[in-house]
């Protein structure tokens, strides 16, 4: 009997509406769109608008076109696994919250925080239960809504971040496409360099934090940077290695939207040349667990079954990791 891997049978995106410009930025912060493009190569990013709208609702859109696109009933989802450090609230998990907006009735779930690397962290779980034989239908959302801890008077985090949501369906398949290998590791040790520092049971909620702004993103820029070319590049390797596979067996290499250097520098690393590299951080910016299954449904229709895709991700506590999978169908 064939192995059973989980495939991604079904993918789908959604994105708001509002479009934040690198010059409606420099309005609001001191800043400019050459120092923003040159360092980051963001040009734009999607906000969230409206009282009372969370991740969950970005969620919901994704979830509802990922199931018409895949022509299934929302009965028939056994899992979601939701992927984010912006949930509605701290509980229930937003999980929960999409899985009764859709009407997946039978679904149990949970949200799984990694960070950026929350998405590949969620698929390598989710094979999980699909190649154990044990459910068929899964689906793995990576969403944030990252305005809604930034600070828009922090130009070091202001320019990176936007709002947005990527989901895919995963199936059981006998026909060797799927997801093959993975690689995840994590480091607490970073942890000072990229964090979110009130909030939590350490530093609960109080007025003193909210006005020391301890509820928003805190980035050590450089040091985050280090850490991120190098071990992107070195897991994404490592799961070439672990397969046998050269540059030029490689399709596409799905990276993590965090900064356009860092996705250069992985490339490079692996050896493949820009054409094989989804990139679309000029208009997103980093949506955190969201970006890789956007650049997924974004470029669905050029994808092809057997296609070869490297998926790494770098992201806070310090959380990295690398999955190979070979796409299972075309468009």
């Amino acid at each position: 009997m064939n192995k059973i891997h989980a495939a991604i049978t079904a993918v789908n995106g959604y994105v708001p509406d509002y479009i934040l410009t690198n010059d409606e930025l420099s309005r609001m912060v001191d800043t400019n769109d050459e120092w923003i493009t040159s360092r980051t190569g963001i040009k734009e990013r999607r906000i969230l608008k409206g009282a009372g709208l969370g991740v969950s609702d970005m969620a919901a859109q994704a979830v509802k076109g990922l199931l018409d696109k895949r022509g299934i009933a929302a009965d028939e989802i056994d899992l979601i696994i939701f992927c984010t450090v912006t949930p509605d609230m701290p509980f229930p998990a937003s999980a929960n919250i999409v899985a009764d907006k859709v009407g997946a009735k039978n679904a149990w779930g949970y949200d799984l925080q990694a960070a950026c690397s929350g998405f590949i962290f969620g698929l390598s779980t989710g094979s999980q239960f699909i190649e154990t034989g044990r459910y068929k239908k899964v689906i793995v959302v990576g969403a944030d809504k990252m305005s809604s801890i930034v600070d828009y008077e922090d130009r070091t985090t202001c320019v990176i971040f936007g709002d947005g949501c990527g989901a895919v369906l995963l199936e059981p398949n006998r026909d060797g496409v799927g997801i093959i290998d993975f690689v995840l590791k994590s480091d607490g040790s970073g942890a000072s360099f990229l964090h979110q520092k009130a909030g939590g049971s350490v530093n609960p909620a109080s007025h003193d934090t909210v006005d020391a702004k301890e509820h928003f993103i805190y980035q050590e820029g450089k040091s985050v940077f280090k850490f991120a070319v190098t071990n992107m590049a070195d897991v994404s390797a490592e799961v070439m290695e672990r397969n046998g596979l050269s540059s030029a067996d490689v399709t596409w290499l799905v990276p993590h939207q965090a900064n356009k250097r860092i996705i250069d520098a992985t490339a490079s690393r692996m050896g493949l040349n820009e054409d094989k590299v989804m990139v679309n951080i000029e208009r997103y910016g980093n949506t955190t667990a969201a970006t890789i299954p956007l650049c997924l449904w974004e470029w669905e229709n050029q994808l092809k079954q057997g296609d070869n895709i490297i998926l790494a991700a770098f992201g806070g506590g310090f959380t990295w990791g690398a999955v190979y999978l070979k796409w299972a169908y075309d468009r």
